[in-house]
C-alpha cells in the first residue's frame, strides 16, 4: 500500500512536534485540540507506527517521529514554494516571455527591453529569438509559440494588438561605386533598369511591399535577381554590386560599414516604416503585460499627425 503525508498533516506533526504539548500546537495552528489529536493519531494509523510518546505530563518524540522532522519541513517548505511561485507568475514576478526579432536593424531595441525588464522584475526572463522575419514572426504569436514579435508589417489581424517602437526611414543602398553613388538623394525612376535585392519574399513583408510600391509609383515592375536572407547578407550583395536594395537607416547605424552608398528616396511617397512590439490580446499574462508595460516606458508612441 502506498502511503502519502499530506501537507496539512505534515504540518500538525512539525506543530505538535516543535511545541511537544497538544494544546499549544493546537494554538499555533489556529485549530482545537481535539481535530489536531485526531489527526495525530491518523497519521499513526496511516504509517502504522508511532511518532510521539503521550503521557499525562509531557509529550516527547519517539525515534521514527525524530526522523520524520526533516522530511515533514521539507514538503511543507515545498508546498509553500509551490503557493509563492503560483502567486509570483499571476503577478507578473516571474516567468519567461518569449519574443522574435528579425536581426541587426532591432538587436538594440531588444537589449533594452531585455535590461530593463531585468532590472525592474528579476524573476522574468526573456527568451530571444532571432533570424526571424516579420510574416514569420507574427505567425508564431497567433500559434502562440512566441509571446511577443518586434518587426514591421503593413497590416495586423484582428488578434493582436501593438505598440509602435519606432519610425524607421526607407532608403535605397547602392554598390559603392554605382553611376549615382556621389548624389545626396535617389529618384527611383532612375533605378528602373537595375537588378534588385530583396529580403525573403513572404506575403506580408513590409520592407518587399515598400519596394513594390515605390516602384510601381515611378512606373516600372522591380526585377528581382536575388534574395538575401537577411539584411546583411543583402548589403553584402549590394557591395559586390549584384544589384540595389531597399532598406532602412536603423540597419545602416547598426551594421559594418561596406561602403556600400545609401540614398534617400527623392520623388515618391515614402513614409516612414513603422516598427512594432505585437502581441495577442487573448494572451496578456502579468510576465507579457510586465514586459509591455517596459516597452511602453522605454518607446513611448510618436504622436499621430
Amino acid at each position: 500500500m502506498v502511503v502519502v503525508l499530506e501537507v496539512k498533516q505534515a504540518e500538525a506533526f512539525l506543530a505538535v512536534a516543535v511545541e511537544l504539548h497538544f494544546g499549544r500546537a493546537a494554538g499555533r495552528l489556529r485549530i482545537a485540540q481535539p481535530p489536531l489529536s485526531r489527526m495525530i493519531k491518523q497519521l499513526e494509523r496511516q504509517l502504522g507506527v508511532e511518532l510521539f510518546i503521550r503521557s499525562t505530563r509531557s509529550v516527547e518524540l519517539t525515534a521514527i517521529g525524530q526522523a520524520l522532522l526533516d522530511p515533514a519541513r521539507k514538503l511543507v517548505a515545498a508546498s509553500q514554494e509551490a503557493v509563492e511561485t503560483v502567486l509570483h507568475v499571476s503577478a507578473g514576478k516571474i516567468g519567461r516571455v518569449r519574443i522574435g526579432f528579425a536581426g541587426a536593424s532591432t538587436y538594440q531595441t531588444v537589449g533594452d527591453i531585455s535590461r530593463q525588464l531585468r532590472s525592474q522584475h528579476p524573476g522574468l526572463t526573456l527568451d530571444v529569438h532571432s533570424a526571424m522575419f516579420s510574416p514569420n514572426a507574427l505567425q508564431h504569436v497567433l500559434d502562440q509559440e512566441l509571446e511577443l514579435a518586434i518587426g514591421r508589417w503593413d497590416f495586423l489581424p484582428p488578434e493582436l494588438d501593438s505598440l509602435i517602437l519606432a519610425q524607421e526611414e526607407v532608403i535605397v543602398a547602392l554598390p559603392p561605386n554605382h553611376r549615382f553613388a556621389d548624389n545626396e538623394s535617389i529618384a527611383m525612376r532612375d533605378l528602373a533598369d537595375e537588378n534588385w535585392i530583396s529580403l525573403p519574399i513572404d506575403s506580408g513583408s513590409a520592407l518587399h511591399n515598400r519596394l513594390i510600391h515605390l516602384a510601381f509609383v515611378a512606373g516600372f515592375t522591380p526585377r528581382i535577381t536575388q534574395t538575401a536572407p537577411d539584411s546583411w547578407a543583402q548589403l553584402v550583395l549590394v557591395e559586390v554590386q549584384s544589384g540595389c536594395a531597399i532598406t532602412l537607416n536603423s540597419v545602416r547605424r547598426h551594421l559594418p560599414d561596406l561602403g556600400v552608398r545609401f540614398k534617400t528616396i527623392a520623388d515618391s511617397p515614402n513614409p516612414p516604416l513603422d516598427v512594432r512590439l505585437i502581441w495577442r490580446k487573448d494572451n496578456l499574462t502579468p510576465p507579457v503585460q510586465a514586459a509591455i508595460d517596459v516597452a511602453r516606458e522605454l518607446f513611448p508612441e510618436p504622436e499621430q499627425n
